[in-house]
């Protein structure tokens, strides 16, 4: 699932994210959401949400709930 709908990103959601000096590569970063930055309903790029490491970036793709 891709992570350019807000309504489907959640806090506690596992997701793959690229972070801003990775977009270039297009390397992923995987981590829990802990809060949802973008306001807007969808966004091409994909949702900006903050991990719970404090990391930044746009969903790429959902990985689902977490197991913790």
């Amino acid at each position: 699932m891709n992570g350019q709908q807000r309504s489907a990103i959640k806090p506690g959601l596992q997701v793959a994210i690229v972070l801003k000096h990775d977009q270039a590569t297009g390397k992923t970063t995987t981590g829990i959401v802990k809060d949802i930055l973008t306001k807007s309903p969808n966004h091409p790029h994909g949702i900006k949400v903050r991990l719970v490491s404090g990391e930044v970036g746009r969903v790429k793709q959902i990985l689902g709930p977490t197991n913790a």
